[in-house]
């Protein structure tokens, strides 16, 4: 699946590439279609066939990731939730909870990961979501903050402080004590169930509780952060392949002054400039994606910077995009509008482009250009 459409879902994408304009205007999208997607393994496609899932490699996951993008990043951002909270039970759950909870992710139940707090944003260890041990059970408390895909979510991975330390906790949305609000408007991926999470005193069997407790946050938020950061940078990869395909098809048979407007040179020019944007971002998607399916140590600073790049080149191709379409891809729902409004939300989530650049700084501080003498050595 080079393409990244997976054999025998050609129908369920046809369906998504031509209902998304309508679900982003909707702000909504139908839940069977998220329930046949997530039934079919396709929003977690990493997750191993001995649970359900399709069990592909870091660099497959991220075409298919690429190709959904490049349709509709209200589902792709649907697939980032549930990417990520399958990837937390994989790293941190215990065998008997990935027996449990996999195969629910792999048969159609939704689900989200809650990290952001009214106070902690990027300041995750200001979080004040509390988990305490009563006896079997545990009991949750807390509120979070514009989680993707709540609004759609069975269950949300939430992530609270337990202690002096932090834990990760599997909530049914249908508990008592949990309250789920939609944004209403938000201004990218308006589909994908962005919502508010209330906890208040929700009891749990304590073996919902990954792996025990006693994880330190920085390792508990990074695990998961990391499969979002990915997952993101890929959808990028997507807006960017969807924004050329309508803008080429656009600039060869729109005529101005007697000749397409591509053969004007500043619309060449900007053609040019999303072009190479979309080409840069799949580049450092694919050298994180070797990363990861090697095992390398430099796993976690190159999705940092695949995602710093893509989000980075989504925002400036798309501005590229919307400046050639004018008031032809002006419409809200046309996939070029949709692009821009969604490219800069992926310069703010699973970490802004501020954190992004604080974290690539202190990496080349700490090791200066050794890493290049490295790579250049192998």
């Amino acid at each position: 699946m080079s393409d990244g459409i997976s054999p025998g879902h050609e129908d369920i994408w046809r369906s998504v590439g031509e209902n998304a304009g309508g679900w982003d205007i909707a702000g909504e999208i139908p839940r069977t279609v998220l329930t046949e997607l997530g039934a079919a393994g396709l929003l977690c496609a990493e997750v191993g066939k001995q649970y359900g899932g399709l069990g592909l490699g870091s660099q497959e996951s991220g075409q298919l990731t690429a190709y959904v993008g490049s349709l509709c990043s209200s589902v792709r951002s649907v697939m980032t939730s549930q990417g990520m909270a399958a990837w937390t039970i994989q790293r941190l759950g215990t065998r008997e909870q990935r027996d449990v909870f996999l195969p629910q992710l792999t048969g159609g139940r939704l689900a989200a990961v809650a990290f952001s707090e009214p106070e902690a944003g990027s300041d995750l260890g200001a979080m004040t979501t509390e988990l305490r041990l009563d006896g079997d059970t545990v009991i949750v408390d807390g509120s979070k903050t514009w989680i993707t895909a709540a609004a759609y979510a069975d269950v949300i991975v939430v992530i609270g402080k337990l202690g002096d330390d932090a834990a990760a906790v599997v909530v049914p949305t249908d508990a008592e004590g949990v309250r789920i609000e939609k944004i209403p408007h938000p201004m990218g991926c308006r589909a994908a169930g962005h919502a508010q999470v209330r906890l208040d005193g929700v009891r749990l069997p304590a073996a919902n509780v990954l792996g025990g407790t006693g994880l330190p946050l920085p390792f508990l938020v990074t695990t998961a952060l990391a499969y979002g950061r990915m997952s993101v940078a890929w959808g990028c990869v997507g807006i960017l392949r969807g924004c050329l395909d309508a803008v080429t098809e656009h600039a060869r048979s729109r005529r101005q002054f007697g000749k397409p407007i591509g053969e004007h040179q500043l619309v060449s020019r900007r053609v040019a400039e999303l072009y190479a944007a979309e080409q840069v971002a799949t580049a450092v998607c694919r050298q994180a994606a070797e990363s990861w399916e090697s095992g390398s140590p430099e796993l976690v600073i190159a999705t940092v910077l695949a995602k710093h790049v893509s989000a980075t080149e989504a925002v400036r191709g798309t501005a590229s995009a919307m400046q050639i379409m004018a008031s032809a891809g002006a419409s809200d729902g046309h996939v070029v509008a949709r692009a821009y409004r969604d490219a800069k939300l992926m310069e703010i989530i699973e970490g802004s482009s501020e954190i992004c650049q604080l974290e690539l700084a202190r990496h080349a501080l700490a090791t200066g250009n050794s890493t290049v003498r490295q790579k250049e050595a192998q």
